[in-house]
């Protein structure tokens, strides 16, 4: 199982910087809530659709450095299950963001060896979503370098829900006693099982300000530092991501011990 990941070249230390430490630890696992297209793009007098059009460059340059930088995982919220409650021409819009980013980007992605998954209900998503969002999983499949791990049609609460479903019904068929339910057991129930040994996050980022975690990855962020920037995601470039990284660097994670 843990083949997945191989050993990749060590670009990070080829790369020098004000703002963290290459030598030290490198976060295994972002993830980040991309928050503030709407506001970046509302202060520009533009519509609201000009911000995620923009978001999505932002999503390719920090990839890119996630990816040289030396992260595993890089798991980006780009549509939560609450998010259908937006206007029709907003959602519709998101729907065909994945088609266009994937159509674009997958040829870089091949470049950089960065392997795209997604989790989250995309049966419920469009033909022509799921269809974009498949290609790139099967196109990008054999990279063995960075994950980008998408978060489309997810909920936190949801994942959890199907999860115990599941679980429930192992039991329930005698495949498993209660007593076989063990934390790693319930992980291997998860939308992110696929992550192996990188599927806890390290290292949660929110930008725009806000300070919540809005349903996402409620297991997976359990232990995981959390940074909260005040810069809107279109504006949210490589030096930011390299600060937070820094950020990050600095504190000590001692899992409830000492």
């Amino acid at each position: 199982m843990k083949g997945l990941f191989r050993k990749r070249n060590q670009k990070a230390k080829e790369i020098t910087t004000d703002s963290f430490n290459v030598d030290e630890t490198i976060p295994h696992h972002i993830a980040i809530i991309m928050d503030g297209n709407g506001r970046w793009a509302q202060k520009k007098f533009m519509p609201r659709i000009a911000g995620h059009k923009e978001g999505m460059n932002t999503v390719k340059k920090v990839t890119k450095r996630a990816s040289e930088i030396g992260v595993k995982v890089l798991s980006l919220y780009a549509f939560s299950t609450e998010n259908w409650k937006r206007p029709d021409e907003e959602v519709n819009f998101l729907m065909q963001l994945p088609v266009d980013f994937f159509d674009t980007f997958v040829p870089e992605l091949m470049e950089q060896n960065v392997k795209v998954q997604v989790m989250g209900f995309t049966e419920k998503l469009p033909n022509h979503t799921r269809k974009a969002v498949e290609k790139a999983i099967s196109d990008t499949e054999k990279n063995t370098g960075m994950v980008l791990n998408f978060a489309l049609n997810y909920g936190g609460r949801s994942e959890l829900l199907e999860a115990s479903k599941t679980l429930a019904e192992k039991v329930k068929t005698g495949e498993i006693d209660v007593e076989d339910i063990t934390e790693s057991l319930f992980e291997e129930s998860l939308m992110t099982r696929n992550l192996e040994e990188y599927q806890n996050v390290d290292f949660m980022i929110r930008t725009s300000g806000e300070e919540r975690i809005s349903n996402f990855m409620l297991w997976q962020n359990a232990y995981s530092e959390f940074y909260f920037s005040k810069v809107l995601w279109p504006d949210f470039d490589e030096q930011a991501l390299e600060d937070a990284i820094g950020i990050y660097q600095k504190r000590h994670r001692r899992f409830g011990g000492l």
